[in-house]
């Protein structure tokens, strides 16, 4: 393997763009399409984004999403194709050339002519397409852009004609009126998806107006509150609630008499002539209605009157409001009193609430959605008939309404209250502040307006799209249980037509006398039918086309409909538009639909999940997709929403260039946002990621490689790593324990990604690493190294190659840049025929040995190590301290044996404890004490709770044992399981010893008890430890790899050198093993050795003394060299040049690979030498001081 940097060398974005331009030079998305070739077909459905923005964290998240899965199902075993779409069609794409062209109306494009129109929305719908190219193949997101779909292409349009086609002949198709969210800035309407992305609190008129009655048995006027007094013109019945109690009164002041619902009275004006609003001020209300800024939905927060004043009001008669239904009253405006044998007459309906207003709401049927449902089921207005609507496309007055003819409807509120005041009708005025809708583009305030519209008749299938939700897989669930179920249980016919100009036009075409209608599915019918060449649908080429009438020359042609369809129809044809079916890839989609997998966010509950299942149920009686993954909103990191304007977020491709793409991927991954649930975007969180991660992660890897190298380095052969199933007979407990967590993470991960839960895989992916870095490596370096025999060295180092390279497969859908950089190093080591890239690799295979027993063991030793870390620290007792003994406690036989036996050499190494006793007796050091789990008992016990808890707290010591023992126990009537009662071990100090002599750290399932007692024949183990801390950081400070191999000499002042041979003496072997070399005395350091630092300590347990590191320096036996040199002084000296002037680690292999001989026949004038190892020379200093001492 080739050498690598350090950590913090490793730059992270550099490294991904070298991945990047290897991706492209060897093709590598293509590659893995090939490969996978007939393999499984796993589909999935990509919502088309707009391009005429660029693209933000939402669309990175919803993209890291998709290509996790499709990454991660393509190394399961599928062919995956990943087709990138684009929404081409509608609003936005129409106000970006109405602003850029200063277009006001709909005329303005009739005057320029929709072809010019039209081709100019073409000519900016791909403005960003290379940008937003560019940004999601930067962040990792394998998707086919050069093959991608536009729903502007003549190929989806067809197919979402032949959509419509299939509805109308299922009868599942009608048009009528339909009042919806209007924006006269963009002269469309909007869907109310879109009229709920742009609330804004504004001020607005709110008024009461009286209604005087014409049965002069009832008399009296009744009053209606609004808050749009524009609607007022239009008004044609007052509604009711039949069954509310009604009252007339008379107002002392001016004898006028009105009808208000009772519960409502208190909100009749006191005087008159002074309130603003009705009996004092209106305080600020939230728009509660379904109809947003309807005339009748401001509810206030607070009350906002006082009761019903008597020295102001007489109440004169009390009845139901059934009473008033049918009665006839005076028209507020003449406009429409050519309707008046129908209208202008009281209506009932529930929908009337007694939570605002009076209890009277006056009904417009072409501006509120409530107020056209019950006028047409009192047959005021017709359906399928036109609807008069006094309000043009700019949102002004028509004609009709003379008074205030081209009058835009909000800037006439003050002149029409003004009319109604001058009429004599106008109880109060005031304002009110309440939050109202704009559009999302124009930052107009929306109107609700009766459109002319196509619908689908949702209604109709409602029973079968609930049972179709039953049938996917959502993640989170309670999206699908609740949110998506009830928007569905609440679904009404859906208006798929706009009449506007750049979108797939309606493929219907009406004779002139509207009783003949002709659906056109496909291109093929409309030329047949027309006689006309058909290459393009747009409206522009295709509204000149006519269709002969099918009853005879006499009735003329059939022209098609101005209307084109809403974008959400074209986005929910995706399924079939995208490919072309059915006209082509029939057996493709037939043989995989539903599609396997969608993903978007939160808000398309109501937009593209609805419109798939819409048209997915109404076409084929199924869900349209199996599985969705729905995420949550990514807010700025003050909690508000991302703004351009506010900056109140970095630019995502800076991120990507600071910390690179792996590290924001699996920041946003590893997030509530996954759950559904918003998050605060952090930047420092991308950073976390990489620091507590990737920098980790990186290096037990650099550990690895710089150990692989290690072995050459010292003459031994390349390392290869050993087969699997040897390394499955590993007798370490680590190698037993990572091959087997190891193992356990390939399951979980296939087991949580089959059912698509990507928040549980991350945190036990970072786990896993976590537990790689800081216990397999950390743990096992002694082995790693070399320090217990090569064999067992490869063995361990084996072990760490597979693990690595397992976890590289395994987050390869995750990091795919990260793990890339890995693999193509761990690869040089493969056999021949290794994948040319990871993403080639199969997903690992689950079926290898697991060690539960062993996993659970490490679990709790590292448990036990972070107690005694504890108690250490609260004790302020430094690990560099050597402790006599560490009691365990713990009733589990097996665990004591494992923390006794095989881990034991690592949990003492590790906190420096001479010994480790282990209990079984949970009484010897802990007092046990029960308590009831409320958060589990609660529910379920209800009120008996408090009598079960009570005996819980009440048990004994024998009892609780008796519990853990059995399993279960039985108190006040209720059986209770282990995972009902909390046993609590609590610390008891020992007989005989003082508090401060021992301390204990527990949780309940193991007790840690430490000996703090000093013990002087401790003291030079705690010197030692100082000693090799010194030379550590000397080796730092020295910039030394760990594979460095250096020999350390050490010097003391004279006053201390007794002491300091005698710890080097008696702690040898620990300091040997610690630093990789024995410490030796100064004296023997050469004249020819190499310093490489040197650093005096003082005050280290009292001492001072100077530590060197050097090069290895070779060692000669100068009697044996002369001797071998007949005793010849001259020729000894050259050979001993020679041999330092020879690389130490090639003269070393050298020395290996003969058997620890080399021969010397350079020299002129002297014959060849044969020079052994151990005989002539040693390769080190060090190797010559061990072999005196032995």
């Amino acid at each position: 393997m080739e050498d690598v940097c350090e950590g913090k060398d490793f730059n992270f974005p550099k490294q991904e763009e070298k991945i990047l331009e290897m991706w492209e030079a060897i093709d590598a998305f293509q590659t893995q399409l090939k490969k996978t070739e007939g393999k499984p077909e796993y589909v999935f459905y990509d919502g088309p984004p707009f391009a005429t923005g660029l693209p933000h964290y939402g669309h990175i998240l919803a993209g890291t999403i998709k290509d996790i899965v499709t990454r991660y199902q393509t190394a399961r075993g599928h062919h995956v194709t990943r087709r990138f779409g684009w929404d081409c069609h509608g609003l936005p794409v129409e106000f970006e050339i109405d602003t850029k062209l200063g277009i006001k109306s709909r005329d303005d494009v009739l005057a320029m002519g929709i072809d010019k129109y039209n081709e100019e929305c073409r000519s900016v719908v791909m403005r960003y397409s290379k940008e937003w190219e560019k940004i999601i193949s930067r962040v990792g997101r394998w998707i086919d852009f050069e093959n991608d779909y536009k729903t502007l292409d003549p190929q989806f349009m067809e197919s979402v004609w032949w959509v419509f086609e299939q509805l109308w002949n299922k009868d599942l198709v009608y048009r009528g009126f339909k009042v919806m969210p209007y924006s006269t800035g963009c002269k469309t309407s909007l869907s109310n998806f879109e009229a709920g992305l742009n609330y804004k609190d504004v001020p607005d008129p709110a008024i009461m107006v009286s209604f005087p009655l014409k049965d002069e048995a009832i008399g009296g006027a009744l009053v209606a509150w609004t808050t749009t007094p524009w609607t007022l013109p239009s008004n044609l019945a007052l509604c009711v609630n039949a069954t509310f109690d009604y009252v007339k009164v008379r107002c002392k002041a001016t004898g006028a008499i009105y009808i208000v619902a009772e519960s409502r009275l208190s909100q009749l004006p006191v005087k008159k002539t002074k309130a603003d609003v009705p009996n004092g001020t209106v305080k600020k209300t939230k728009d509660l209605g379904t109809k947003a800024g309807g005339k009748r939905k401001g509810i206030p927060e607070e009350k906002v009157a006082a009761p019903l004043d008597s020295s102001s009001y007489e109440v004169l008669e009390t009845f139901k409001g059934s009473a008033l239904v049918g009665k006839k009253y005076q028209p507020l405006f003449d406009y429409f009193l050519e309707l008046s044998d129908a209208a202008f007459i009281v209506v009932a309906d529930n929908y009337v609430t007694d939570d605002s207003g009076t209890g009277v709401v006056h009904c417009a049927p072409a501006f509120g959605e409530d107020d056209y449902r019950v006028c047409s089921d009192a047959n005021i207005v017709k359906k399928g008939e036109d609807l008069l609507i006094p309000v043009d496309a700019n949102g002004c007055f028509v004609e009709k309404v003379a008074d205030f003819k081209g009058r835009y409807v909000k800037d006439a509120d003050k002149d029409i209250i003004s009319a109604v005041k001058a009429k004599g009708r106008l109880v109060s005025s005031g304002s009110i502040m309440h939050s109202y809708p704009f559009c999302w583009r124009s930052e107009t305030p929306l109107l609700y307006r009766a459109v002319p519209s196509w619908f689908v008749a949702v209604e109709k299938i409602k029973d079968q799209l609930l049972e179709n939700n039953k049938q996917t897989t959502w993640v989170p669930d309670y999206v699908k249980e609740k949110r998506f179920h009830n928007w569905l249980e609440n679904a009404r016919d859906w208006a798929i037509s706009r009449s506007r100009f750049w979108g797939t036009p309606l493929p219907v075409w009406v004779s002139d006398d509207g009783e003949e209608k002709v659906v056109v599915g496909s291109i093929e019918k409309l030329e047949e039918l027309s006689g006309v060449k058909v290459t393009d649908l747009h409206r522009h080429n295709i509204d000149h086309i006519t269709i002969p009438s099918g009853r005879g020359p006499n009735y003329g042609v059939l022209r098609r409909v101005d209307d084109v369809f809403d974008c959400w129809f074209e986005s929910g044809s995706m399924p079939y538009a995208y490919i072309h079916y059915p006209f082509e890839n029939k057996k493709l989609f037939e043989n995989n639909f539903p599609g396997h997998f969608v993903a978007e966010g939160l808000d398309q509950t109501r937009g593209w999940f609805y419109t798939l299942m819409v048209l997915s149920t109404a076409l084929f009686g199924k869900p349209a997709f199996r599985n969705l993954i729905c995420n949550g909103l990514v807010l700025a990191e003050d909690g508000k929403k991302m703004s351009k304007r506010l900056k109140n977020y970095p630019p995502p491709m800076e991120v990507v260039d600071n910390y690179g793409a792996d590290a924001l991927r699996l920041y946003l991954i590893n997030s509530p946002v996954v759950r559904a649930e918003p998050m605060r975007f952090k930047k420092d969180g991308v950073y976390g990621v990489v620091k507590d991660v990737f920098l980790p992660w990186y290096n037990a890897y650099r550990f690895l490689v710089q150990n692989t190298q290690r072995l050459e380095a010292e003459g031994l052969s390349p390392f290869r790593p050993i087969d699997r199933s040897i390394l499955q007979t590993s007798t370490n407990v680590l190698d037993q324990w990572i091959n087997s967590a190891c193992e356990s993470l390939v399951q979980f991960v296939q087991q949580e990604m089959d059912a698509y839960r990507l928040y549980t895989v991350v945190p036990f992916l970072l786990k896993f690493i976590d537990n790689l870095t800081n216990i397999y490596v950390r743990f096992n370096r002694k082995r790693l190294k070399g320090r217990t025999g090569e064999e067992d060295c490869r063995m361990a180092l084996s072990t760490l190659y597979h693990v690595l390279l397992t976890t590289c497969k395994a987050m390869s859908p995750f990091t795919p840049f990260f793990v890339e950089v890995l693999y193509q190093n761990l690869r040089n080591v493969l056999d021949a025929g290794a994948e040319e890239s990871i993403h080639y690799c199969s997903f690992p295979e689950v079926g290898g040995k697991r060690e539960q027993r062993i996993e659970q063991s490490v679990t709790r030793m590292m448990t036990v190590i972070d107690f005694a870390r504890n108690i250490r620290e609260r004790n302020n007792k430094p690990l560099k301290t050597p402790l006599r003994e560490m009691v365990v406690v713990h009733p589990d036989a097996d665990f004591l044996e494992d923390i006794t036996g095989k881990l034991l050499e690592y949990v003492t190494e590790e906190l420096n404890v001479r010994s480790l006793v282990a209990c079984n007796d949970p009484l010897k050091y802990a007092s046990l004490r029960a308590e009831p789990d409320f958060s589990v008992l609660g529910k379920r016990l209800g009120k008996a709770m408090g009598f079960v808890a009570k005996e819980v707290k009440s048990m004994g010591q024998a009892s609780i044992l008796a519990f853990e023992d059995s399993g279960e126990v039985t108190l006040a009537g209720h059986t209770l399981k282990l995972s009902d009662i909390k046993v609590i071990r609590e610390f008891k100090l020992p007989n005989g010893v003082e508090k401060d002599e021992v301390d204990a750290a527990g949780d309940g399932d193991v007790l840690v008890v430490l000996d703090l007692r000093p013990d002087e024949t401790l003291v030079e183990a705690g010197v030692a430890r100082e000693i090799v801390n010194r030379v550590q950081k000397l080796r730092k400070k020295a910039g030394l790899e760990p594979m460095d191999s250096v020999e350390v000499y050490y010097e003391s002042c004279e006053g201390d050198r007794l002491v300091l041979e005698q710890v080097i003496e008696s702690q040898g072997s620990y300091i040997r093993d610690a630093v990789g070399s024995p410490l030796l005395p100064s004296i023997l350091c050469p004249p020819y050795a190499v310093i490489l630092a040197s650093e005096k300590f003082s005050g280290v347990a009292g001492m001072s003394f100077t530590i060197r590191l050097s090069r290895p320096s070779l060692a000669f036996i100068d009697n044996a060299l002369s001797m071998l040199c007949s005793g010849d002084e001259t020729n000894a000296n050259g050979v001993k040049e020679y041999l330092l002037s020879r690389d130490h680690s090639n003269l070393k292999a050298d020395f290996m690979s003969a058997n620890g001989k080399v021969r010397v026949a350079c020299i002129e004038g002297q014959p060849p030498l044969d020079i052994f190892l151990g005989q002539h020379l040693y390769l080190s200093v060090g190797d010559y001081y061990l072999s005196l001492r032995t």
